[in-house]
């Protein structure tokens, strides 16, 4: 196995152990739909299970997003596999992306939902509520959106 992959692998599974030990906790101290409120008016931890992906598209569709998951698992492991070249970043940003797909993945096939807890309200705007794994994922590509675009200008 290539060096990219193993690092890629092994901190990937180091955010799929942060998420899940997060929702764990979340899920033994609170009941679902209980709310505590962090920062009055802008931030709480509320527990929520999501059947959906991203803001509860296609919701109560368990098996299409076990799915869509596994081949998006899979597709990034062969792209990470065939890179010639893979850096830090690289590194990082596929971790991030491995570990956000994983640790949704692992709820959707354990608890047929994901669990969801982090709430942020914008003045009347309550943004729909996420977890780690969503930054995770998030993150990952923002940055190789990111890079992308910078290696197109470079050219």
């Amino acid at each position: 196995m290539k060096k990219g992959l193993k690092d890629v692998l092994f901190f990937g599974v180091i955010f799929v152990v942060i998420d899940q030990i997060v929702k764990i906790a979340i899920s033994n101290k609170m009941i679902l739909n209980q709310t505590y409120i962090v920062i009055k008016d802008f931030f709480s931890i509320s527990l929520v299970h999501n059947t959906g992906a991203a803001f509860s598209i296609l919701s109560d569709n368990r098996i299409l997003l076990i799915v869509i998951g596994l081949l998006a698992l899979i597709g990034l492991i062969f792209y990470i596999k065939n890179l010639e070249v893979i850096d830090d970043i690289d590194i990082f940003s596929y971790s991030l992306l491995l570990g956000g797909l994983v640790g949704n993945l692992i709820d959707r096939i354990i608890h047929g939902y994901v669990i969801d807890y982090l709430s942020f309200k914008f003045g009347s705007y309550y943004f729909p509520i996420f977890n780690f794994a969503d930054i995770y994922i998030v993150i990952a590509i923002l940055i190789i959106l990111i890079r992308m675009i910078k290696e197109d200008l470079w050219k």
